[in-house]
């Protein structure tokens, strides 16, 4: 059983990897993404419905790259069994071990410390346990026909509606101005401010770069102290969290790495030197996605036993 330093070790050198090769765990091309009456829009367990939070996103992006899978829906062995389904068998050229992908969850750990050894007093202190779980995806199940994508032959491309990214952004009242070429959030002020929409193109871009910037705006709603995790970690977390919100809402991804490039190597250097730094990233984008889909879609209750 790997330790805890070497789970996040791992999970570390994964998101390593995949940022060497210009990939981004955390974006999908918008035709994959689209949410319907069978596939949710972010991965989701297949027995609690709940989408998989924190560092787990981006390890069952990867895999599901690495495999061609296309189904949002995942669970374990036993899971897919009470089903009345198997796994399919290992194609010969996956190595033994790697044909599901192994997920990280936290298990809240509590000991009672000495806090004033001359008063004897004692308080709780509450650390986390990481535990690694094994879960595969539908399109690895025989008899998950229900759980997998399945093309409509002469069903022409959805397209897409910006109309939740508007609701999200009226119903959050930020305060959001514009003019200049510059999209910021101004965190002593309080305030986002955006070029004018007609500069934008395509029209995506804009609800693409509103995202972002409500991200940021999250941040300081949800804990997050900027000056104390550091600038390039806060456009880790409002990076992440705004594809995870645009994957919710329908709204198109850019394909390139674009404004990403000048932080990539901040990114790599601080992933190489801290092997906490991505779970922080992903724990915090987690907590805004939901503070942000919480003003337009019901929250999801967090289950015991989440990624951590």
């Amino acid at each position: 059983m790997p330790t805890q330093t070497e789970i996040r070790q791992q999970v570390t050198q994964q998101i390593i990897t995949a940022l060497e090769q210009n990939l981004l765990p955390w974006r999908r091309p918008w035709r994959a993404t689209m949410p319907s009456a069978s596939q949710p829009a972010r991965h989701s367990n297949v027995a609690s419905r709940q989408a998989y939070r924190g560092v787990n996103p981006l390890l069952l992006e990867l895999h599901a790259m690495r495999h061609g899978l296309t189904s949002r829906w995942w669970g374990t062995f036993p899971m897919w069994k009470s089903l009345g389904c198997d796994i399919k068998k290992r194609p010969a050229g996956v190595e033994e071990g790697h044909w599901g992908c192994r997920v990280v969850f936290w298990k809240p750990l509590t000991k009672a410390v000495v806090d004033d050894p001359i008063a004897d007093e004692e308080e709780e202190e509450r650390r986390f346990v990481l535990r690694t779980f094994t879960i595969f995806c539908a399109d690895q199940i025989e008899g998950a026909d229900a759980f997998q994508v399945h093309e409509v032959e002469g069903q022409p491309p959805a397209e897409p509606d910006f109309q939740p990214a508007e609701e999200l952004m009226a119903a959050t009242g930020a305060d959001i101005r514009y003019g200049g070429d510059r999209a910021y959030y101004h965190r002593a002020g309080d305030f986002i401010v955006l070029p004018p929409r007609a500069t934008f193109d395509p029209p995506g871009a804009f609800y693409e770069t509103v995202g972002h910037e409500l991200a940021h705006w999250a941040e300081s709603r949800t804990g997050w102290d900027d000056k104390k995790q550091g600038y390039a970690l806060g456009e880790l977390v409002a990076e992440i969290a705004s594809c995870y919100v645009g994957q919710e809402l329908g709204v198109p991804q850019g394909e390139s790495l674009g404004n990403h490039v000048a932080y990539m190597k901040s990114w790599l250097e601080a992933l190489r030197n801290d092997r906490n730094y991505v779970f922080k990233a992903a724990k915090q984008a987690s907590k805004v996605t939901d503070f942000l889909l919480g003003f337009v879609k019901k929250p999801q209750p967090e289950a015991a036993g989440a990624s951590a």
